[in-house]
């Protein structure tokens, strides 16, 4: 205990020191910053987007206005441009709107410019929105739209023909209208080419259960320990458009939580996908799989409970990465105000430990409340990096808290030899505004080869970062079509092999806070012009070796297409 309680007082000595050089070293107007080693450029006006988030707020502080929302980057109408979701709120009690506030689906044009499409496409989901995954549960070669609201959810089936079809009811999917939506991830349970759906679920809410709550003289949002936690919700692709709930039987009701970001990965590579759900000041949920859909809660033996010391957090998006190159897949996890984020690494076979502080992934976001998250290569140099979308909960936090603030710039740290160094204060403009962000998307919009980011901001139009890095660093890209596994290959992993450098990453279906994107696999190569290989990992067993590819371009493979690995 004592030892624990030395490594605290030093803990939070250091991160006063940081907050302190933090609020000296940002200027109410920042100037242009000095070149780093990123530069994420502002265009969210010449793009088009002018998606408005609503928290459906009227004075009165219901929990769920400040928990939302995610986006989606995906491409709905097979032009192999990345489109954009974004979800909305809706008004609550007490709360008018001239205009009804809805869902909002942007169709890619290409270099970055975008052009609503909602009416058009038949979305907009008027509900008050929360989380959103993206996939393809009836194969047909489109990807449908799941959004986990607060009220009856919505599944969006893909015509095909760039409208949409509302499949709720039809699938069994509208939920339990008095659950407060979390994020959501497809992902196929038990390796049969259909892709199942994971519900996360925040907490029970009603205007009845609400709690007023006084800070230091200041109204303030309640707390998730003021309601009733409540179980996941697991459903089994039937097959036939339908699913089932398997909750129950499948374990995942087992355990009340309060979820809040999740990815469904195979940690482990047993070859089925396990998942892990955040919960909000409570541990975590690291849901094992068998293989055959049965789940087993392991959060506390796996490591991933709670945080080094042995203390549960604020916890909120989630994103899953091999940051250091060794083969395993790890996680790095947003969290509150004076809490660290988490870099749990994988030690291998899916045993996890915090290594936040010695690899420096804490720096610049201490004083910030932490949302959306990425493992990414912002540069293409072959290694993984972090974005971080922050803004605090409260919008008067300032008036009795000067170390933080509401609106917040946003966090950049790149990977130096698997540690990791803030450069927040010069990758670009875009990193340098102020914003309440919530969800966040970190991906190829222009097709140019580097990762732009889209972030969506509470009460405030969303913000469009253009990649602008320029060092001369190659890429690949590699799109997935499985033909035994799940039509998109969520669960699939892919190795990228050039020299002595091996980076692996999984095709997923819902990650970060809320939010989905990077079904298109995204590796930088640093000075390589050719891949050596590329080893194929498919949901379901079959393995495939691609060799020799050029770089700087974007792959589709085929399951099958190629021989099996002789090894």
């Amino acid at each position: 205990m004592v030892r624990r309680l030395m490594w605290i007082s030093l803990l939070l000595g250091a991160a006063a020191a940081v907050v302190a050089g933090v609020w000296l070293a940002w200027p109410q107007k920042p100037p242009a910053p000095p070149s780093g080693p990123f530069c994420l450029r502002d265009v969210t006006r010449e793009s088009g987007i002018a998606f408005r988030h609503t928290d459906g707020s009227s004075g009165s502080r219901y929990i769920l206005e400040a928990m939302s929302a995610g986006l989606a980057l995906f491409d709905y109408d097979g032009d192999a441009l990345l489109d954009v979701y974004f979800v909305n709120g809706a008004p609550l009690r007490g709360a008018t709107a001239d205009i009804p506030p809805a869902d909002a689906l942007y169709r890619n044009l290409g270099q970055n410019r975008f052009v609503e499409v909602t009416r058009e496409s038949a979305t907009g989901d008027p509900s008050f929105g929360m989380g959103i995954a993206a996939g393809d549960y009836d194969n047909d070669g489109f990807p449908d739209i799941f959004v986990n609201n607060y009220g009856r959810n919505m599944l969006y089936r893909n015509n095909g023909d760039g409208t949409f079809a509302d499949a709720t009811d039809a699938a069994g999917v509208a939920g339990n209208p008095r659950f407060v939506g979390a994020g959501a991830c497809f992902l196929d349970i038990e390796g049969d080419g259909d892709l199942d759906l994971h519900v996360g679920r925040y907490l029970e809410f009603s205007y009845d259960m609400h709690v007023n709550r006084i800070i230091d003289g200041l109204p303030s949002y309640p707390s998730p320990r003021d309601f009733h936690a409540v179980p996941d919700t697991l459903y089994r692709n039937n097959g036939d458009g339908t699913f089932a709930d398997i909750s129950v039987e499948s374990g995942v009701a087992r355990q009340a939580g309060t979820t809040m970001g999740m990815v469904a990965c195979d940690v482990d590579k047993d070859g089925d996908t396990d998942i892990f759900a955040l919960n909000d000041v409570m541990c975590n949920f690291f849901y094992q799989n068998d293989g055959r859909g049965n789940f087993r809660e392991v959060g506390i033996v796996n490591g991933t409970a709670y945080n080094h010391f042995g203390d549960e957090s604020a916890s909120m998006g989630v994103d899953c990465g091999d940051y250091n190159r060794d083969g395993w897949l790890d996680f790095f996890m947003t969290s509150y105000q004076t809490e660290l984020p988490i870099l749990f690494q994988n030690t291998g076979g899916g045993m996890f430990e915090d290594a936040t502080i010695p690899t420096n992934a804490g720096a610049g976001s201490y004083a910030f409340v932490k949302w959306g998250v990425a493992l990414t290569d912002l540069d293409n140099d072959a290694d993984l990096d972090i974005f971080i979308a922050n803004g605090h909960t409260e919008d008067n936090v300032e008036e009795r808290d000067s170390s933080t603030m509401y609106k917040a710039p946003k966090t950049i740290l790149e990977n130096v030899g698997a540690k990791f160094r803030d450069v927040s204060r010069i990758s670009g403009d875009g990193p340098l505004q102020r914003f309440a962000s919530r969800g966040s998307g970190c991906d190829d919009l222009d097709n140019d080869g580097d990762v732009d980011v889209v972030v969506l901001n509470s009460r405030e139009l969303a913000s469009v970062y253009e990649n602008v890095t320029r060092n001369g660093n190659h890429w690949l890209e590699v799109q997935l079509h499985g033909r035994t596994s799940n039509r998109e290959a969520v669960g699939s992993q892919v190795t990228v092999v050039t020299g002595d450098v091996s980076q692996l990453l999984e095709v997923h279906s819902g990650r970060g806070y809320q939010s989905h994107w990077g079904t298109r696999l995204h590796y930088g190569l640093g000075p390589h012009d050719r891949v050596d290989r590329l080893e194929i990992q498919w949901l379901g067993g079959q393995r495939e070796i691609v060799p020799n590819l050029a770089a700087d371009q974007i792959v589709h493979i085929v399951e099958g297409a190629h021989s099996e690995d002789p090894h």
